[in-house]
């Protein structure tokens, strides 16, 4: 199972990509004094598109091990091969003895390449229609709509978005 993870830090005040108001009219754009963040982990399989996602108040290596534990328990009988960056989280040498532990392999994607993520390209479009140009009350509600979207849709349809249906995409020749 090829799987795919990345991670996004969400905060209070959502993306504004384009405001639309009335002509002649000032658009308003709310204003949030609070700088409060979560941390929303991705893991894609390119096979199937399916999903799993962790939250978490900050991305340490204890919330990566969470995840390779939830990786494990959901692709069980798998072979795994885990494709991600270099975050301190995940090259913490406990990280790395648990993923060994757990039969994942982690395969290292270059730096500064985050066209070669699949869960990058996904978090772009997600971001976009989920939460761009509409502020939500609080930074739960972000999050919930954030992660609401994502289980939403349907797994054809976030291995379209994130470009693995693509005849360019890089792994494509494995697909196949």
């Amino acid at each position: 199972m090829l799987l795919f993870i990345d991670q996004k830090t969400v905060n209070e005040v959502p993306p504004l990509r384009a405001m639309w108001a009335p002509i002649g009219t000032q658009a308003r754009v709310p204003i949030v004094a609070a700088h409060d963040v979560r941390v929303l982990n991705c893991v894609l399989s390119i096979q199937s598109g399916d999903a799993v996602l962790h939250l978490s108040e900050r991305y340490r290596s204890a919330d990566f091990q969470a995840i390779l534990h939830l990786v494990r328990s959901h692709w069980r009988g798998w072979h795994i091969v885990l494709f991600l960056d270099k975050h301190p989280a995940q090259w913490a040498v406990a990280s790395r003895q648990l993923a060994r532990q757990l039969g994942i392999q982690l395969w290292w994607l270059p730096a500064a390449s985050p066209e070669l993520n699949v869960v990058d390209q996904l978090w772009r479009r997600v971001i976009d229609k989920a939460l761009a140009n509409e502020p939500t009350p609080t930074l739960q509600a972000t999050v919930e709509r954030l992660m609401q979207h994502i289980r939403d849709m349907r797994p054809q349809e976030r291995r379209r978005q994130a470009g693995i249906l693509s005849d360019s995409f890089w792994l494509a020749k494995l697909l196949k």
